[in-house]
């Protein structure tokens, strides 16, 4: 069921920091700005800024956060600071800031829906943390949503991680950032870490929130183009498309442009 990638991954290195340095200079600002997670989206897209030789701010922005995230993202952050001068590091602990939002807001309703509303709370709290640095230092703030999320499944927070200047993989699919991470040697701990977005604050992985892997959702991905029922599948084939399929319906307002009434003149 898997989808096997076939990019050189050099050639598509190369592209991806020479779109960074072009951007970056028609929009005359000093660099990048970008949320650490110890997620291999993050470690990659910072990397790939790095190499643009232009200052790159790494920021940590924990959230009650489990402390396997906050060691992988300050493993990755001390790696980048060795190789490339240009690479500089700051935390904003959000916690207390989070906590202080909760309590002035109603929460006595569904309980599901609260910690989802909460879940992207702190994504927002950390876009707006993030384009506060930016504005401080003239950087842009640089997304790190692949293909798969950004537009397969719709999987962030809108106006949260989806809350960016430019994003620098968001063709890639999962899988190709994974090789990617490979070759810009981002650290094993983080290559090795199953993908989770750590907003629920607790161990559950991308994989627990979707019902399916990425690899699992890249195939469905490539076959959405070409069959349009689940019919088409059985056993596991099947279930998955059905989840891609409806992911992808109704997080079409994430990946569609706002809707502007348009008034008759």
């Amino acid at each position: 069921m898997t989808k096997k990638s076939t990019i050189k991954v050099e050639e598509v290195n190369n592209q991806i920091v020479d779109w960074l340095k072009s951007y970056a200079g028609h929009s005359k600002v000093n660099g990048f700005v970008i949320g650490i997670s110890g997620g291999i989206d993050s470690a990659v897209t910072s990397t790939l800024c790095a190499q643009t030789g232009l200052q790159v701010l790494c920021v940590e922005m924990p959230i009650h956060q489990a402390t396997s995230h906050v060691t992988r993202g300050r493993e990755h952050i001390e790696q980048l600071k060795k190789r490339f001068p240009n690479v500089s590091s700051v935390e904003a602990n959000l916690t207390s800031v989070f906590d202080t939002f909760i309590t002035t807001v109603p929460n006595n309703v569904d309980a599901g829906k609260v910690n989802l509303a909460l879940a992207n709370t702190r994504a927002r709290l950390r876009m707006t943390t993030l384009y506060y640095f930016a504005s401080v230092h003239g950087l842009l703030v640089a997304g790190t949503g692949n293909k798969v999320e950004d537009f397969g499944v719709g999987f962030y927070t809108k106006y949260g991680d989806g809350g960016v200047d430019l994003s620098p993989i968001a063709d890639l699919l999962k899988s190709e950032v994974f090789l990617l991470g490979h070759f810009l040697a981002v650290p094993q701990s983080i290559l090795k870490a199953a993908p989770t977005d750590g907003l629920f604050g607790d161990d559950r992985t991308d994989e627990d929130q979707l019902g399916a892997s990425y690899d699992e959702l890249e195939w469905a991905m490539s076959q959405a183009e070409i069959h349009k029922s689940s019919l088409d599948f059985t056993g596991r084939e099947k279930v998955v498309f059905e989840i891609y399929t409806r992911l992808n319906a109704v997080n079409q307002h994430k990946m569609l442009p706002i809707p502007v009434c348009r008034i008759k003149k």
